[in-house]
């Protein structure tokens, strides 16, 4: 696990008072709208719902994006995981 681990790039999310974050180790960008992003990350699909969400700075390069508006929760989910099963990205996202 560790091997695995070392081998992903750095993932790293800094959120400040619910109110903006800034986050690296993204992959892409799949979709976006004032009340959810949907990112591809280093650790897999990250969903972020709040209100009023906005992307400020998108860096793909660099695999960075700032967020800002109120963020209410953060949902990880594993590409693969859902593949093995035989779900869909977004049937497995929405539950």
């Amino acid at each position: 696990m560790e091997e695995r681990m070392s081998a992903q790039k750095a993932h790293k999310i800094i959120i400040s008072n619910r109110k903006s974050g800034v986050l690296n180790g993204v992959i892409d960008v799949l979709s976006f709208d004032v009340g959810e992003i949907l990112l591809e990350t280093e650790l897999g699909m990250l969903m972020i719902k709040g209100t009023d969400l906005h992307v400020k700075r998108l860096t793909l390069e660099k695999g960075e994006i700032d967020i800002e508006g109120r963020i209410d929760s953060l949902t990880y989910s594993d590409v693969k995981t859902a593949a093995k099963q035989g779900e869909s990205l977004l049937g497995r996202l929405f539950k």
